[in-house]
């Protein structure tokens, strides 16, 4: 019979003395070394610093806590050298120091990467239903980022999700703002389809701890460009000599006089227009991000343009309202629209949302609660923050009118 060569092992516990909790001791962490490959893991149990004896790896303190975290710890070890042997029996696969900590976790523990995977895998089946493809993209780009993190910073090709913890979540910030390059916002989206994944994670009771509980994040205050009342008309009257142009300002001009986003037009048909009692029109339509229903009475102008694009509607297999382009492709001739018509400002898809909400319907006092129900707001907050905007706008026309009269 052939001996089984044995493994050399070692078990270190240790603490961090640099990363001390809210309770100011420091987090014990044991490193299981295999061949000289390693892993370390938290085993949630803490200590005073002055307590710790580093070359016993214990707690050199006398009290009952003292004795029974020692008691623990040796717990853990036991576990550990227990794991080492059964695995040396069944020799199905190499010993290593992750399969040694998987073991540790149980059989069936879940990695952060693989269910990461699977969420963007079951929001690609829905796209048309309950996502867009741009969505998608950005879920993925999150996990590539993950990805690269957990090698750059971790030397891992995944991780297990009980192993992640408040500092993983904090380097992971960073990460993106450095390593990425990221700006605060951007950084946060990456940050919130994280957390997605780790609420799925608590949900199935893959783990039990929350290593987002007690972390706060901010976003920073965007200003929302609009368009003037002005500005709008000149790009309105336009009258322009290249098809596709004219087809994006119509589709932009259509945003503009709805308070619809690009994504919302691209998906709108008949279905979504519905007659009140008195005859009148109305957009009725969830949006695609919130799924929150939008309830917009038609104005006559927004009506032109879509009788413009009957022959379009009646032609296209879906019966779509409006011939819409990709956002990267109608932000490209947006700016060609800018030049033509001389708008100093950045034009972008976004900017005409912005402009149906400040300049179209609060500044003609609609109220922020109507507003709300025409965007399709959850709340209030966005309202108000397009208030806040416009409020921002006005007295900058009013300290250019103080200067003109001092």
């Amino acid at each position: 019979m052939t001996k089984v060569q044995r493994e050399t092992m070692n078990v270190l516990f240790f603490i961090k003395k640099t990363k001390l909790l809210r309770n100011v001791e420091a987090p014990i962490c044991v490193r299981i070394t295999v061949n000289r490959q390693s892993v370390e893991i938290r085993i949630k149990r803490s200590v005073p610093v002055d307590k710790w004896c580093q070359a016993k790896g214990c707690s050199k303190g006398k009290d009952r806590e003292s004795k029974e975290l020692n008691s623990f710890l040796d717990a853990v070890r036991l576990k550990i050298l227990q794991i080492q042997r059964d695995l040396e029996l069944e020799a199905r696969q190499p010993i290593s120091a992750s399969a040694i900590l998987e073991r540790y976790y149980g059989r069936n523990q879940k990695m952060l990467l693989e269910v990461f995977e699977e969420h963007n895998d079951k929001c690609r089946a829905l796209v048309g239903k309950e996502y867009v493809e741009g969505t998608i993209r950005k879920f993925d780009t999150s996990l590539l980022y993950m990805g690269q993190y957990l090698r750059s910073q971790y030397g891992k090709e995944d991780i297990a999700l009980q192993e992640i913890d408040q500092e993983f979540v904090r380097n992971f910030e960073f990460f993106l703002k450095t390593e990425k390059n990221c700006q605060n916002n951007s950084a946060l989206k990456h940050i919130k389809n994280f957390r997605k994944v780790i609420r799925i994670a608590i949900g199935n009771e893959w783990i039990k701890r929350a290593p987002f509980y007690g972390l706060h994040f901010k976003e920073n205050e965007v200003e929302v460009g609009f368009l003037s009342s002005e500005e709008l008309n000149t790009i309105r009257n336009k009258e322009f000599d290249i098809p596709r142009l004219e087809q994006v300002r119509d589709v932009f001009v259509f945003c503009c006089l709805t308070g619809l986003t690009f994504v919302d037009v691209s998906q709108l048909t008949a279905d979504h227009l519905v007659k009140d009692a008195r005859g009148k029109l109305w957009i009725r339509k969830p949006r695609q991000k919130t799924k929150e229903m939008c309830n917009i009475p038609l104005l006559s102008a927004a009506k032109e343009i879509l009788d413009k694009y009957e022959s379009y509607a009646a032609s296209n297999e879906q019966h779509l309202l409006l011939p819409v382009l990709s956002n990267q492709k109608a932000n490209a001739y947006l700016k060609e629209i800018a030049d033509i018509c001389h708008v100093k400002k950045r034009l972008t898809t976004h900017v005409a949302r912005h402009t149906a909400a400040t300049v179209l319907f609060l500044a003609n006092d609609v109220s922020m609660e109507n507003v709300a129900k025409i965007l399709g707001h959850a709340n209030l907050n966005m309202t108000r923050h397009y208030a806040k905007v416009l409020d921002q706008s006005i007295m900058r026309d009013m300290e250019k009118v103080e200067r003109r009269l001092a």
